[in-house]
């Protein structure tokens, strides 16, 4: 069960932010509305929700996932490999002290961003993209190993992040899209496989007995629900607009 998350307001700044989508524009109003819709829901889940002010200098600072890891014990500052989103971290260890006694950092040459870390259980699966290397991952390992936890690096070729095509789901299922269908890594799990028309429902979120699906993908919330959980919809237009999803606007822990 999760208690706590942090979010970050989005930027003013946010139609800077990078992108490899052709959506459009995202426009900040729209994006602010959708994003106090996502704390409400956290909010009505049993989550305590600390909210960070907007950080103009960094438009893609609303995806708080990406900077840092949170895990029962300790927290890890990541170091992204957008170096344009590195100055993020700063002062994400003071945000961190007040809820965890042991605050790691990954330290160049590796980089590691949290939409590459996926927990299951008590083990790790990390995406080797263009925003995570071998040398962050295999720092976070060695992190995970010294409090009793497990890693393994999974090689991505087309995806964005690790969580763009994968979400664990609870209870042996896997919510899995594109390249990771198919990955041996995840033959042990229940797959719940998201068409292509849907892919970016790859991207949903267990939350207390809940799962928080993006709006607009009803094919991949009947096939989540058939599967034995409850849904909840909340509408991210503008933040996929910047290759953002559910994950990425929060640290639950």
């Amino acid at each position: 069960m999760f208690t706590r998350a942090i979010v970050r307001l989005p930027s003013g700044n946010l139609k800077e932010g990078l992108s490899s989508s052709d959506l459009g524009i995202p426009e900040y109003e729209v994006a602010l509305s959708q994003h106090a819709e996502y704390i409400s829901s956290l909010k009505k889940l049993g989550i305590d929700v600390t909210i960070l002010q907007a950080n103009d200098l960094y438009p893609d600072s609303v995806f708080i996932e990406d900077v840092a890891i949170c895990d029962r014990e300790f927290a890890v500052i990541t170091r992204p490999g957008a170096p344009t989103r590195r100055g993020e971290t700063e002062g994400m260890k003071e945000v961190l002290d007040d809820f965890f006694s042991h605050t790691e950092v990954i330290t160049s040459p590796g980089t590691l961003e949290g939409g590459d870390v996926m927990k299951v259980n008590d083990h790790y699966y990390i995406g080797i993209s263009a925003r995570t290397n071998h040398n962050g991952a295999d720092q976070l390992i060695r992190i995970l190993n010294k409090y009793g936890l497990t890693g393994e690096k999974v090689i991505l070729e087309k995806l964005l992040h690790l969580k763009t095509g994968i979400s664990y789901l609870e209870n042996g299922y896997m919510l899995v899209s594109g390249e990771l269908a198919e990955c041996p890594q995840f033959s042990k799990y229940r797959k719940i496989i998201v068409d292509t028309h849907e892919s970016y429902a790859a991207n949903s979120i267990w939350i207390n007995g809940v799962i928080l699906v993006p709006e607009g993908f009803p094919d991949t919330r009947r096939k989540i629900e058939k599967s034995g959980f409850e849904t909840l919809t909340i509408n991210t237009s503008e933040f996929r607009k910047l290759d953002g999803g559910l994950s990425c606007l929060s640290l639950r822990f």
